[in-house]
């Protein structure tokens, strides 16, 4: 039975809204499976657990970023040419995917275990933290394989319009891993150590299951991993669609260390209220991530029908969604900031600090939409490059000038934050822009179908 999924028919509004939904879910649950690593390390590890583990997380979104990179990458591909109707180049596709993925896998799991020491003592991890994050790294980057085939089988699933799959083993995975952490950490007291095996086994689990889905569906999407269907230039493809989405992802992790260490020239509590108030962004973030992955699977197959109209209409609603999203969910920290920073400190001064920033962040997530949808849905046009400079020059390097001028200038907490609003200002304008003037040149002359039942309405009326 087919698992596959057309989103060059039926209504894009009520289908986007459905096929975002449990990519939403999935991306929540690993926000909070994560929390759960610190919480358990933190609660039954010894007293620098906690700090060893938080010392790490700036690497990790390095490289877990470039790897979603890889993800987006095979999804557009992936998507156009089922949208094509060209299953020979699904199956190229999926299973030359399937191989280079491996290989950044391992590629990065080598780089990884060399680059671990020298990355934290160029982000000046304290003495007494060094060993431990050191400890977890080692172990952790033995996932990076894992990691690297489950996104390239998310990314699959997604260009064919399955998102349910993805949930349900990131379900099992994540509840294996905080049981496992329990186990590691509180009978074998394997302390640091205990959490970075729990999530290596976790990755595995969850890769192991979404290949075995690729390989027993009955559909074009298929898994083989026959060497015949791998091919030179569907990789010279999805390298330059792939690796330009995941240097974009990494980079911005570059530029939060960056923004971190402004933030680590004011007292304690801010630091602290920064810390607790900045939980709060992944949860945004990932809400909207999902309806950017609608974009870019949505605009991909309609891009390969050749079908304008709905690539239009499935930019405007991932927009739309993505834009609404972020305006209720800052809304909601703004009015809920105390309970929400309650939940991180019992200390009322770092809570008003947080509640600063939450105000600030909560009138800002929205601007962001315009960037990152359109940067999804150009991704879908099979565009990255210039997508990709535009994102690193607006929220990177951008972001950098700013601290050290107007930043260093008023040195206030107001002047730090704003510099999410104005560089996802700039960010997004070119993006929406470049999108807008690659969809026309692109569609330039093609005439428009009929969308939506459109067409057997045409059809009947002419009978």
């Amino acid at each position: 039975m087919a698992s596959s999924k057309n989103l060059t028919q039926g209504s894009i509004l009520k289908n986007l809204f459905l096929f975002s939904l449990p990519l939403m879910a999935t991306n929540v649950l690993q926000v909070l499976f994560n929390m759960s690593d610190v919480a358990v390390v933190g609660k039954f590890g010894s007293d620098t657990s906690l700090g060893s583990v938080g010392s790490t997380t700036m690497i990790v979104n390095l490289f877990t970023g470039f790897m979603l990179g890889i993800g987006g990458g095979v999804n557009a591909i992936v998507a156009r040419k089922f949208g094509a109707k060209d299953e020979a180049g699904v199956k190229i596709s999926v299973n030359t995917a399937f191989y280079m993925s491996l290989a950044i896998g391992v590629i990065l799991l080598i780089a990884g275990l060399i680059v671990a020491r020298p990355f934290l003592d160029l982000l000046g991890t304290k003495a007494e933290l060094i060993g431990g994050a050191h400890a977890y790294l080692k172990i952790y980057f033995w996932g990076m394989p894992a990691l690297a085939l489950y996104n390239f089988g998310q990314g699959v699933l997604s260009a064919m319009g399955d998102t349910k799959k993805p949930l349900i083993f990131l379900l099992v995975s994540g509840i294996t891993n905080v049981l496992l952490n329990l186990f590691f950490v509180i009978v074998v007291k394997l302390d640091v150590k205990g959490v970075a095996i729990a999530t290596v086994i976790s990755l595995y689990l969850s890769a192991t299951l979404i290949l075995i889905s690729l390989i027993r569906v009955k559909d074009v999407h298929r898994l083989t991993a026959n060497l015949k269907l791998f091919d030179k230039n569907a990789l010279k493809n999805l390298l330059m669609l792939s690796v330009s989405a995941g240097l974009q992802n990494s980079i911005f992790a570059v530029a939060n260390l960056f923004i971190q260490s402004a933030v680590n020239t004011f007292d304690a509590d801010i630091v602290s209220a920064n810390s607790a108030a900045q939980n709060a962004d992944p949860l945004v973030y990932d809400v909207m991530a999902a309806f950017y992955t609608g974009a870019t699977s949505f605009v991909a197959q309609n891009y390969g029908a050749m079908n304008k109209e709905r690539v239009k209409k499935s930019y405007i609603a991932a927009l739309t969604f993505s834009a609404v999203s972020a305006i209720i969910l800052g809304a909601g920290f703004a009015l809920l900031g105390r309970q929400f920073l309650s939940l991180f400190t019992d200390n009322e001064a770092v809570v008003e600090e947080g509640i600063d920033r939450l105000k600030i962040m909560a009138f800002s997530y929205f601007i962001s939409a315009f960037m990152d949808c359109s940067i999804a849905a150009s991704r879908g046009l099979n565009k990255t490059l210039l997508p990709a400079v535009g994102a690193i020059m607006g929220s990177c390097v951008f972001r950098i000038v700013w601290i050290y001028t107007v930043f260093a200038h008023f040195h206030t907490l107001a002047s730090l934050y704003l510099l999410y609003a104005f560089s996802w200002s700039i960010t997004g304008i070119f993006e929406t822009v470049y999108f807008i003037c690659t969809y026309k040149k692109t569609f330039k002359n093609v005439p428009a179908k009929p969308v939506d039942g459109a067409e057997e309405l045409a059809q009947s009326e002419n009978q």
